[in-house]
């Protein structure tokens, strides 16, 4: 079995604050689940610089081009890439996604154009936090596959009764960047709840990108053959 490459993105822009821990909590599931198959990344949006795309549409001269050079998107996008599955962990701002974050998720559908016709087939879930029970993390779930779906890739979800389309927790108002943490190691049920659905989700996650990897390299001269998977046989065979 080849092994499974999971970039975690912490969309935050604090350090460590509860995007970031349920997202560490996330890839130690991952980890777990398959430790002789699972490569994790963490990669932290804090400190980190997207600026907003301005339709030039020179991106769609070469697959993952962006003209904007005096910012943070090219190395994110240089991870994004080659994964095998994406894990999001996305704070709720104003009942949706973060702006910066969002700037860079507009630049990646746009410079990996292929995606449009050519299916990319990575594997991708979504946490998102807010401070209330019901303050935005279904709309940022919601908005997030909108995005998994246009870069022609796979969503996934956790289990069923604790979360459906992704993992969502909440910090009860506290004001503490580490609230969630706080409240799990006192033994609050909702959060453990949460930190339950987060590890499920990343289980979830590494169990389909290894069936879908599995799958498209025993079926790779068919795949070829029929055109439409060039981005996925490229990043499963390992090749730029």
């Amino acid at each position: 079995m080849e092994k499974i490459r999971v970039l975690g993105i912490s969309a935050s822009p604090r350090k460590h604050g509860n995007s970031h821990y349920l997202l560490e909590l996330a890839l130690e599931g991952a980890r777990n689940f398959a430790p002789e198959y699972v490569e994790t990344e963490l990669y932290s949006c804090a400190g980190k610089l997207y600026k907003p795309c301005d339709a030039c549409d020179l991106c769609h001269t070469k697959y993952g081009y962006c003209k904007v050079e005096d910012d943070d998107f090219a190395e994110l996008r240089d991870k994004w890439i080659p994964a095998d599955a994406i894990l999001y962990s996305i704070p709720v701002y104003h009942m949706g996604i973060p702006a910066n974050f969002k700037a860079f998720l507009d630049r990646l559908g746009q410079s990996v154009v292929e995606g449009f016709t050519e299916k990319d087939l990575k594997v991708m879930g979504t946490i998102a936090q807010g401070s209330g029970m019901a303050t935005g993390q279904e709309s940022v779930l919601s908005q997030m596959l909108n995005h998994v779906v246009m870069m022609s890739c796979i969503p996934v979800g956790s289990d069923w009764p604790a979360a459906y389309i992704g993992s969502a927790g909440w910090n009860r108002l506290i004001n503490d960047p580490k609230g969630i943490k706080e409240l799990y190691l006192n033994g609050d049920e909702a959060a453990k709840i949460v930190v339950d659905s987060v590890k499920v989700l990343a289980r979830n996650l590494v169990n389909l990108a290894m069936i879908i990897k599995a799958g498209g390299l025993a079926r790779q001269k068919e795949l070829q053959e029929g055109g439409g998977y060039e981005i996925f046989l490229r990043r499963i065979l390992n090749e730029s």
